[in-house]
């Protein structure tokens, strides 16, 4: 019992110790996970031995990750991209799997079946590390976001067949495609089943249970489901995360989806890094040093190779060549999914453990490297529009259009919620503008009300040169993306010195850093939503309200230089 809780007690220190310094440097916690597993391992320090419940505990964490893209799996939004997904992912899983293979089977003298296995696992990247990425640099809705989740988006849903083959390939017998055959027609059998039932039971069942108003009770049912059929697909014959794949996609067609993705998430964390940390216990550091040139040229592969592929593919589709490298770049790694699969190939014994060590660290290591080299790919490709030259000079004509009969104008940067609300109070006021976006859905949308909004990276001094800058009276940065709004101002007053520059933030963290660069005033979100609660918490404590604006008023004298006076309290 006391060796247990100590095991646990190291455990969740160093888990605390490695996550706090991921999340330091805006790194994957996934990637801590992995760091701890490979130092605390028996193959490290040896303070954590692998055993069936530590491995029974990691499997259940694959289990409620699949159970989240099962919620995240939308026909619509498949029907929407579908030429990406089926497009882009089929090629990328295809031509890398068999490259791949192909040199597995020269380098490590292996079979096809395990140069299969081997491609498979290496063919997929890190949705974890890629799509968060993306969301933090506001880049999703870019024309290589929308390509690199395409390609994602295929890849989880390849996930299920590859978990199908695997244990087809490594059937005894000759017979294999008799052995693929009836693994297929099983998992079919078994899916239609699940699925036929699930969706005439899954929201009764949740709506049975909302009845009650119990959030517990709604948390225990979400995982009876996903542990009920985990083990109904495992009964079969199929794996544990096919069932909760199949259950979170019951799921996310009713209307308890993001109540059930909110309560879930704890679980599948922690979890899930738990099974990272076991994947980090099985590599071997001495192995992997004793062959540190097998290494570097695995990882090199993994990554050019990888790279090249993607990079064929955008450019056959005719992709401008900067889009294409940072689709390129942000694929270029192994995934989480990959691990899975090579961990089932060592399993079902159709790698060797050499093949296997070799395999495992590149792809981490391809994991590690991965966060930095999307950050250099796009500080390099340095894209105003997501284009070539030639996609730049049709942007830049098109703003220099938008912004030619404009002067004393206001240029917004970000058309989201706080830049649409700038432009409608502007245009009251009667005062011109130019707005800039990269979300070509939403400048459609404005356009089609007739406001003037148009494509193009505010950050890029020529795109703020084509706006009009140099005859406008004020910029405004919208979006919180606090990196690319000091770039923003840096540029701006580059050229105008004198120029007002009101900027945006989430948090007073940036304020300093933004005021040095350059911005004339900085709008923290977070000061400003508090004064508000605290305001409207004082008027329902009795305070009258004159008193509590009173307060609000101070503050905001205080904070906003340029409003001072307006603000400061009248004297007694």
């Amino acid at each position: 019992m006391h060796s247990n809780l100590l095991w646990i007690l190291l455990l969740l220190s160093a888990a605390v110790g490695a996550v706090a310094v991921a999340r330091r440097y805006k790194l994957p916690s996934m990637l801590a996970y992995l760091v701890i597993g490979i130092a605390l391992g028996p193959h490290g320090l040896a303070r954590l031995t692998e055993s069936a419940e530590v491995d029974s505990f990691a499997e259940f964490g694959i289990v409620f990750l699949m159970f989240s893209i099962g919620l995240e799996f939308s026909l619509k939004r498949l029907q929407a991209m579908r030429a990406l997904v089926f497009g882009f992912g089929s090629a990328q899983m295809l031509l890398t799997a068999l490259g791949t293979g192909l040199v597995t089977a020269l380098a490590y003298d292996q079979g096809w079946r395990s140069s299969v296995a081997v491609g498979l696992a290496v063919a997929m990247s890190s949705t974890a590390i890629v799509a968060k990425m993306l969301s933090e640099r506001f880049e999703l809705h870019s024309r290589s976001g929308r390509q690199t989740m395409g390609v994602l988006l295929f890849q989880d849903l390849a996930v299920a067949p590859c978990l199908i083959l695997l244990p087809a390939l490594a059937a005894s017998g000759d017979d294999l495609l008799r052995s693929l055959a009836v693994a297929a027609a099983q998992a079919v059998a078994v899916l239609a089943l699940l699925i036929w039932a699930g969706q005439r039971l899954i929201g009764r069942i949740f709506d049975a249970a909302a009845q009650y108003k119990s959030s517990e009770l709604l948390v225990l049912t979400t995982l009876w489901i996903v542990v009920g059929l985990s083990f109904l697909t495992a009964q079969s014959g199929l794996s544990l995360a096919l069932g909760a794949f199949v259950g979170g996609m019951l799921i996310s067609e009713t209307a308890y989806r993001h109540h059930v993705e909110a309560d879930i998430r704890p679980f599948r964390d922690i979890l899930l890094g738990l099974f990272f940390v076991t994947i980090g216990m099985m590599l071997d550091l001495r192995y992997v040093l004793a062959n540190g040139h097998k290494l570097a040229l695995a990882v090199a592969l993994l990554i050019g190779g990888k790279a090249v592929v993607m990079l064929i593919i955008t450019r056959v589709a005719k992709t401008p060549l900067t889009t294409s490298l940072r689709t390129s770049a942000q694929l270029a790694q192994a995934g989480e999914f990959g691990l899975v699969l090579i961990q089932l190939a060592l399993q079902l014994q159709l790698i060797s453990i050499g093949v296997f060590q070799i395999t495992l660290s590149a792809m981490l290591l391809s994991m590690f490297i991965a966060p930095f080299l999307i950050e250099r790919a796009a500080r390099l490709s340095g894209d105003l529009g997501r284009g070539d030259w030639a996609h730049k000079a049709t942007a830049i004509h098109d703003i220099a259009v938008h912004s030619l009969d404009l002067g004393q104008h206001v240029v917004i940067c970000g058309y989201g919620r706080t830049g649409s609300r700038i432009a409608e109070f502007l245009t009251i006021e009667e005062i011109p503008f130019i707005a800039l976006d990269v979300d070509p859905q939403r400048i459609a949308e404005a356009r089609m009300h007739g406001i003037n909004v148009v494509f193009g990276n505010a950050d890029r001094p020529e795109v703020l040169q084509a706006a009009g800058i140099s005859r406008a009276r004020a910029v405004v940065v919208s979006y919180p993306d606090a990196r690319s709004a000091e770039r923003v101002v840096r540029i701006v007053r580059s050229t105008r010195p004198a120029i007002p520059i009101v900027v945006r933030t989430t948090d007073d963290k940036d304020v300093a850093r933004l005021k040095a660069a350059g911005a004339t005033e900085v709008i923290p979100e977070v000061l400003e939503s508090s004064l508000l609660i605290a305001a409207e918490t004082l008027v329902q404590a009795g305070i009258p309200m004159k008193n509590a604006i009173q307060h609000v008023r101070s503050v905001r004298a205080e904070r906003y230089a340029s409003l001072r006076d307006f603000y400061k309290a009248p004297k007694k």
